[in-house]
């Protein structure tokens, strides 16, 4: 598939913008300490044959069987608290949602519940249905956290466990939340979950040390919310939201490359803007939100199509909006 359809705009890619079509290694996967990917993954029985590149920490280029990588990077590759606290160098991440292409099927959430191990009734991506006016039609509006570049729940945490990456991504420290629940009341979004029991956490990493960019292993008593998963850019990889769309409605990818991804087509962040609209949700809160959405125009699903294989709490929700 071609990457642009404007001629004007082909032109060799720079080793640099490659990951976001070809899911090669995005600047570099940090092994963390001695810990090899094979004692780290478990079962190694089961062999995909394809081989990824990875940088270790102290420089050494290895090569890793990728049924390893994509069952346990999420826990076993992790950066050191220095690097989650830096992010990832020379990068500015931004996500474009296209609310043309949403249709509901929530495959966005399901699949980062299950990467993050959250509970059915915890949901960092929710899906909301909005009509704008009286005599407009509705349409699906996937909300994760919005990653201000003027973060409020940065701004109210007394202990400095919400932070701003200068790659853009917003993240929390567990180790230092107290519970006090300020940057869930600074938050303007709603975006913030307050784990208020619990969590159930399987026996393999319930006693890793926790890490910021996986948010895992969850704690009771702390905030959680959306964290732009970047345990998979590390690796050359689209969050999991988005590879988990079946319509390729979520793009993800580099402001300073000017290119993004729905994990099947890499177009121009700049194009998407304003060929099709772009616009950043409540932008007269000054939080500049680093979440771009197209409007929902031309839309390729009929709104009613999102009910379908809903339960019926989950249809509940929408009960004001569609009778």
């Amino acid at each position: 598939m071609k990457a642009f359809s404007n001629k004007k705009n082909k032109r060799r890619y720079s080793p640099r913008r490659k990951f976001l079509k070809s899911g090669l290694v995005l600047s570099a996967a940090f092994i963390s300490g001695s810990t090899s990917i094979s004692s780290c993954s478990g079962d190694n029985s089961t062999k995909s044959g394809k081989k990824t590149r990875l940088l270790t920490q102290d420089g050494n280029l290895v090569e890793v069987d990728e049924s390893n990588i994509h069952e346990s990077h999420k826990h076993c590759i992790k950066a050191s608290l220095k690097e989650e606290r830096k992010g990832i160098p020379g990068r500015k991440f931004v996500m474009v949602i296209d609310l043309a292409k949403c249709r509901n099927a929530r495959k966005c959430i399901e699949k980062c519940q299950e990467a993050h191990n959250l509970p059915p009734d915890q949901e960092w991506m929710k899906v909301y249905l909005i009509k704008d006016s009286q005599h407009t039609e509705p349409y699906w509006f996937p909300k994760p956290c919005f990653h201000c570049d003027n973060p409020p729940c940065v701004k109210v945490c007394p202990v400095d466990a919400t932070f701003k990456r200068k790659d853009g991504i917003v993240l929390i420290d567990n180790h230092r939340c107290i519970g006090c629940k300020f940057c869930l009341t600074g938050c303007p979004y709603s975006a913030r979950i307050y784990n208020w029991k619990e969590p159930e956490i399987p026996e393999d990493i319930k006693n890793q040390q926790y890490s910021a960019e996986t948010s895992v292993p969850a704690m009771i008593g702390t905030v959680s919310k959306c964290d732009f998963c970047p345990d998979m850019c590390r690796i050359g990889k689209v969050p999991h939201c988005v590879s988990a769309c079946p319509n390729g409605a979520i793009y993800y990818g580099d402001l300073n490359e000017d290119a993004v991804s729905n994990g099947n087509e890499v177009v121009r962040f700049s194009e998407l803007m304003s060929d099709k609209g772009g616009y950043r949700y409540a932008e007269e809160l000054g939080t500049e939100p680093c979440v771009y959405y197209l409007p929902p125009k031309e839309r390729i699903f009929p709104v009613k199509s999102g009910f379908k294989n809903l339960s019926e709490e989950e249809k509940a929700r929408y009960k004001n909006i569609i009778k």
